[in-house]
């Protein structure tokens, strides 16, 4: 476990960006997804709006302590 944590560490620390880009994509996913399919579980749960949030709030996180 202590080497998946170093190696993902060393991986993030030359991306710092990636986690909040991906945050806001699947944010604007689940805006597409609004329009397209408004009566789904995806749309009335708003499943990718939460998970992006808390993508892109922790990748914010992470790139200010690396």
């Amino acid at each position: 476990m202590s080497k998946f944590l170093d190696h993902m560490s060393e991986y993030f620390a030359r991306r710092k960006g990636l986690l909040p880009i991906v945050g806001l994509a699947l944010i604007v996913v689940n805006l597409v997804i609004q329009f397209i399919l408004p009566g789904s579980f995806l749309a009335l749960s708003n499943l990718f709006l939460h998970i992006g949030l808390i993508i892109a709030i922790f990748g914010l996180m992470l790139a200010w302590a690396l």
